[in-house]
């Protein structure tokens, strides 16, 4: 594999990738993958007629990817002009530098499922084609549940489309709670702090419980940052005012400090650092309560569980889990063809499908009220608690500069759960930020 290292855009990059303040260690890895990037997209082979695609994902777990995988291939067999490449590009957080690395080397991939809330980073770099006009003129736009649209668009343009939606709630173990004693599932911040006490064991008095009430994701990353929205809402707060950060206000310090409550109470076990998605303690039952939502591999196992919603304060919330399709600027014929693959993601045939093997909600809604979609749910009850929180979901922010204000967030909570105050964390993170959007 040969590569001209003279068309290579290192000074754009460079400057492209500082903005988000990565390290020179980071860019340098940064610059690497564009070399892979650069030379694999000049070895890629193209058959006569047939427009190969490549289509980035982070799905998991694998028993999902696999279900989505096999949909892929049922798209190849029924469209023989066009060849969809599912490639697995890692967990999200691993796959934003290697995504922007490919937009600002001009190699990036024809299709991207990433999360919404870096819509305004994709628009900043102009990697991303708005999508309105196309989806207009199809008749499967009418299909889509309105309240979705909010996490599709940004400044009047609609700039993706949803693979899937759901919200968090909480999986518990209902023999651990009938052995602890406890009848009812928390609806309170208050109740829910009582129940992982008494579900906290220590069998052998070593200080070293045996058996925590709840799981809470340790790390900086999007997913402890997915996982601490709700109780942001539910204490009544936001984080943005007038699509600026606002990071230290009552509420989020109210949401931080019942968080680190749980810890201090010695009720609660933090995950791996960036970990905080796995299963593994809530099926040993090391964990009684993990907080995640129905796409979870603990619905596809063998051990007892339940959900309940995320519990109150001042209101009840979510936190939608809704993952979505760009479509990124390459060149005519193979943005054309990949939108006939998104038309296919959002038809009732691949939606049906692909709900009732990963037990994500379905964003289409003939795909909802199908025989078979129906008869799937009347198995699984756990499905209800997600569909009833609907109402009351939220998305996080979609606003330009969403990546650094997570990132700021993610180190609060983090600091916060490995002992800081959340005063101090919020201050922090808050002033971080006032430096990054005066520069901008």
């Amino acid at each position: 594999m040969k590569t001209n290292l003279s068309h290579f855009p290192i000074e754009k990059l460079t400057q492209k990738l500082r903005i988000y303040n990565w390290s020179f260690p980071v860019l340098t890895i940064c610059l690497i993958c564009l070399i892979i990037l650069f030379g694999c997209q000049n070895t890629t082979k193209k058959d006569n007629g047939v427009i190969h695609l490549t289509l980035w994902q982070g799905i998991n777990p694998p028993v999902n990817r696999d279900v989505f995988n096999k949909l892929v291939d049922k798209f190849n067999q029924t469209h023989p002009n066009i060849y969809v490449e599912s490639i697995f590009a890692g967990e999200p957080d691993q796959q934003l530098p290697k995504i922007l690395t490919a937009v600002v080397g001009n190699v990036p991939p024809d299709i991207l499922s990433f999360s919404p809330e870096t819509t305004g980073q994709f628009v900043e770099l102009g990697a991303i084609q708005p999508l309105e006009n196309w989806l207009e003129k199809l008749p499967v736009k009418s299909e889509i549940p309105p309240n979705l649209f909010d996490e599709l668009q940004l400044d009047g343009h609609i700039w993706s489309v949803p693979l899937y939606t759901s919200n968090l709630g909480i999986f518990y173990r209902p023999k651990l709670f009938q052995a602890a004693g406890i009848t009812q599932t928390p609806e309170t911040w208050s109740e829910l702090r009582q129940a992982a006490k008494k579900l906290t064991i220590d069998r052998n008095g070593d200080n070293r419980p045996e058996q925590y009430g709840m799981l809470l994701p340790l790390g900086k990353g999007e997913w402890t940052v997915f996982s601490w929205f709700p109780f942001l809402w539910s204490a009544g707060g936001e984080v943005v005012t007038k699509n600026q950060p606002n990071l230290n206000n009552p509420e989020a310090i109210a949401a931080l400090q019942f968080w680190q409550d749980l810890l201090l109470d010695g009720s609660a076990k933090l995950s791996a650092p960036e970990r905080g998605y796995e299963e593994d303690d809530f099926i040993a039952g090391r964990v009684a309560m993990q907080i995640t939502g129905p796409w979870t591999y603990i619905t596809k196992s063998k051990v007892d569980y339940g959900v309940f919603p995320i519990p109150g304060n001042v209101e009840r919330a979510t936190a939608t889990g809704t993952g979505n399709f760009y479509l990124m600027k390459t060149t005519p014929v193979r943005e054309k063809a990949a939108l006939k693959f998104l038309e296919y993601v959002l038809s009732a045939e691949f939606q049906t499908e692909w709900s009732i093997g990963t037990g994500f909600l379905p964003i289409n809604l003939k795909a909802a009220q199908s025989k078979a979609y129906q008869e799937f749910a009347s198995q699984k009850p756990e499905l209800q608690v997600f569909l009833a929180q609907m109402p009351v979901a939220k998305s996080r922010p979609i606003i330009v500069g969403y990546s650094r204000l997570s990132d700021s967030l993610g180190r609060a909570i983090e600091a916060s759960l490995l002992g800081e105050s959340p005063q101090k964390a919020l201050k922090a993170a808050q002033e971080r930020l006032d430096l990054i959007w005066e520069n901008e």
